[in-house]
């Protein structure tokens, strides 16, 4: 039987092995860059497509994953931004629940909405528990969630999000600093977090070097998600994913 992402994502953690995620939001693809992201992805083996943003106002969710699905195999994951973020011809979607905040529609409300959408599509739906971590700006997600963000000195206050949402029963917990964040999710929280719970440990927002991301792995993160440092850049895709899976390669030395 094939194993679904969730389970190859379990597995990995498991194993100590890393893996890396690009973030397509479908609002810029329109740049002249795009197609330099999707070649540079597959070049260097990245393990996942995550596709959303906060907004995606035009058509291009559907046209982003028919043009991925028909270059490349690599499992492409929805982050969606509001409820509207929907698609079949994604592979499977985060179904996120903003546990960091105190807004009722971002924990629950939305979610009722698109369940019977989701209850009869192919996509596999992974329930997770969504950390937004004061990234030292006003981000897209912190004003369109109309929540504060966890303040990132706060190691005891993100722990303990992160068990109670293990507790409830969510399959990951998802650490994001935001969108073009000034100050990445700290070190020091992300060990403490990932010393205390058993599911995956995905890591987003203001990683701008492959020095950054090794360090977070190093701390414990499982996924590193990286979208606004690549679309400046895409040719940091290759040191991204090299650093990361060089930890993955050695791994088993540091169990």
């Amino acid at each position: 039987m094939e194993q679904t992402i969730y389970t190859q994502l379990s597995e990995a953690k498991k194993f100590g092995q890393k893996k890396f995620a690009v973030l397509i939001d479908p609002d810029k693809v329109r740049l002249a860059k795009w197609q330099g992201v999707l070649e540079n992805a597959i070049e260097a083996g990245v393990d996942y497509f995550f596709i959303g943003g906060s907004l995606v106002v035009n058509d291009m969710l559907d046209y982003v994953l028919k043009s991925l699905k028909e270059k490349c195999h690599i499992p492409m994951i929805l982050f969606p931004g509001n409820s509207f973020q929907l698609s079949y011809k994604a592979d499977a979607i985060l179904f996120l629940s903003l546990i960091s905040g105190r807004n009722a529609d971002l924990l629950i409300g939305k979610h009722v909405i698109t369940a019977p959408f989701l209850k009869v599509s192919p996509l596999e739906i992974i329930s997770t528990g969504y950390m937004l971590i004061d990234g030292g700006v006003l981000t897209s997600v912190q004003y369109m969630s109309n929540t504060n963000p966890i303040p990132n000195t706060k190691d005891d206050i993100a722990l303990c999000t992160a068990i109670a949402g293990e507790m409830l029963g969510l399959k990951m917990i998802y650490m994001d600093a935001g969108s073009g964040a000034k100050i990445p999710v700290p070190t020091s929280m992300i060990e403490v977090v990932s010393g205390g719970i058993s599911i995956p440990l995905i890591v987003g927002g203001g990683i701008k070097t492959p020095e950054k991301a090794l360090e977070n792995v190093r701390a414990g993160a499982d996924l590193i998600v990286v979208g606004n440092a690549i679309e400046k850049d895409p040719g940091l895709i290759s040191e991204m994913a090299a650093a990361i899976h060089s930890y993955s390669a050695t791994s088993h030395q540091k169990v």
